[in-house]
């Protein structure tokens, strides 16, 4: 069957089969992440993100292909989460401009709207980097092209399309050594190609529930809804199964695509990335045997990992459902609550990203107007930073976004703003936030505070402590399952299953000849008796240094350290 245009209400089946495809996906693509944290979070950030637009579109009752970009635009801009969602918004931005100009989408229109959409998302990102979404997204774009002069049939466009999105997404440890070492695509990359598999079954006419399950707002959605979310989702597929095969001869692509196509049959989130003689094997089965069996025809196994997802789930949701009866599960209580509804209008303001109870007081107190709850476990989207700074009675407000998965969406916030000027202070973690706001200056002008500020946070260096959650290789340090980590600002820094080991090792390689100061932050899974225990053993070795102890209450890091 040949197809030669998309009328309005196809394309809002397309976009919502895209949305669902990628909301059934978006726990495998976490599992991506190349650290292996226990807040790996791209595909929940993708997914919320084009979520956003999807209730938007499936609201329309008789579109037109310009109310549909809009829609699409709006919603996916207002929604965008992380540097993940913020590009994939950015893609939708660009597409929609070229198809809200038409009536019906033939191959040309669908090739040039392809070409835009990289374009623009290239635009908005300040470093571009090769091995990421936007790679697979300019190789799907670039056959769009070509195809464009062959053919006037969208069925046979789109599948060539993704076919070329899949050929670039398997290149992408060729271009990014992190991936590589770590044996897995790049999972941004992985959320754009489910985006269009998703569009391309609902073209081909299979059935698909074009209903898209939208979740409330970061900040309204409740505990017990987000438990049965959890406890409902249905999992096909029950075995996590990961190996490495160390080949008897090469493995090329021959052997890649028979090994794919055989997985795809027993399984699904399948993931084979070939590097000399060794090859990376993940995928969701019931009879991990099976997949294993295969693996053995082209050499041995080893670093077998085969987990079960539906204990692992049942034993998440009992933890949880534990967590809030004993009401640990909180409300967002943003700062703004306890100030005077009718105070005067101030000439700057802050809003700071932050979460922990101690965490969210040490920014209240330096002067943070607004606590947007969020970070490493959920980051809030374009919608949320409007929110927040429209509740800042400020002329210029300043925005500490501080992790460096929310500088797009607080850059997006700002440039939406239009009642007031905001500045973004490219914080990247929880200590340069609070180095930002110790060294605000109320006498200065906004440019002033924002040089100075820009400098300081650069003397900032931050350490963190948590938990493998799969067994990897990053930087040649060797990570298993449930190793303390201590990460950098730029990498791993130590990995170990002494957690006193990993912080020390940590810390010296942190502090220098002229640190002078070294602060300490507790998690919600760690004590004071503990942390004043670290900040000891670092005097002790360091008498020089002024070391400090506060309770951050985060979750997930055990402990958050600068040394400045």
């Amino acid at each position: 069957m040949e197809i030669n245009s998309i009328n309005a209400a196809l394309f809002q089946k397309l976009f919502l089969a895209g949305a669902a495809n990628l909301e059934a996906n978006k726990e495998w693509i976490n599992e991506l992440n190349v650290f292996p944290v226990p807040d790996g979070d791209t595909g929940t950030n993708m997914s919320m993100t084009i979520l956003s637009a999807a209730k938007e579109v499936e609201a329309l009752e008789n579109p037109s292909m310009k109310t549909l970009a809009k829609a699409i635009s709006s919603g996916s801009l207002r929604g965008a989460r992380g540097n993940s969602g913020v590009i994939l918004s950015q893609l939708f931005r660009g597409f929609t401009k070229v198809i809200a100009e038409y009536d019906a989408i033939t191959v040309p229109i669908l090739a040039r709207a392809m070409e835009k959409a990289t374009e623009t998302a290239y635009k908005a990102v300040m470093k571009p980097k090769e091995g990421t979404i936007l790679t697979v997204a300019r190789g799907a774009a670039e056959r769009a092209t070509e195809l464009s002069e062959k053919t006037t049939d969208l069925l046979a466009f789109a599948e060539a399309v993704i076919k070329e999105a899949d050929r670039v997404l398997a290149k992408t440890p060729d271009m990014l050594p992190v991936l590589k070492q770590a044996g897995v695509v790049d999972s941004g990359g992985q959320g754009l190609v489910e985006v269009l598999r998703g569009a391309l079954y609902a073209l081909q006419g299979k059935e698909i529930s074009y209903t898209v399950k939208t979740t409330a707002g970061a900040n309204e959605k409740t505990a017990s809804s987000y438990i049965d979310a959890q406890a409902n989702q249905e999992i096909t597929f029950a075995y996590c199964t990961q190996f490495l095969i160390m080949t008897k001869q090469p493995f090329g692509e021959k052997r890649e695509r028979e090994l794919k196509a055989y997985l795809e049959e027993i399984g699904d989130s399948i993931v084979v990335v070939a590097d000399d003689e060794i090859v990376k094997v993940h995928v969701h089965t019931n009879d991990p045997g099976l997949a294993m069996q295969r693996g053995l025809t082209y050499g041995s196994l080893t670093t077998i990992i085969i987990e079960n997802m539906k204990l692992e789930r049942d034993e998440k949701i009992s933890a949880m459902k534990e967590k809030e009866m004993q009401g640990s599960l909180r409300k967002e209580q943003p700062a703004e609550e306890a100030k005077e509804p009718d105070a005067p209008r101030k000439s700057m303001g802050f809003v700071a990203v932050s979460i922990g109870d101690g965490l969210n007081e040490i920014f209240r107190g330096l002067g943070a107007d607004y606590i947007i709850e969020g970070g490493q476990t959920m980051n809030p989207s374009t919608e949320d930073v409007l929110l927040a700074v429209s509740k800042v009675n400020a002329d210029t407000v300043f925005l500490l976004p501080n992790n460096k998965n929310i500088i797009l969406a607080a850059n997006q916030a700002a440039s939406l703003c239009e009642e007031k000027r905001v500045i973004v202070i490219p914080t990247t973690t929880i200590p340069q936030g609070i180095t930002a706001l110790v060294n605000f200056i109320s006498e200065q002008t906004p440019e002033e505070n924002e040089a100075h500020m820009k400098a300081e946070i650069a003397l900032v260096k931050t350490g963190q402590i948590t938990y493998a959650v799969r067994d990897t290789v990053i930087d040649d340090k060797t990570i298993h399952q449930g190793d303390y980590m201590g990460i950098g600002d730029k990498t791993i820094l130590s990995v170990g299953t002494d957690q006193t080991a990993v912080m020390m090792e940590m810390a010296e390689q942190m502090i220098e000849e002229e640190s002078a100061l070294v602060s300490i932050y507790y998690g919600e899974e760690a004590t004071e008796e503990e942390a004043l225990k670290f900040s000891s053993l670092i005097s002790a070795k360091h008498p020089d240094l002024e070391v400090e102890v506060n309770a951050g209450g985060q979750p997930i890091y055990y402990y958050i350290i600068s040394v400045e």
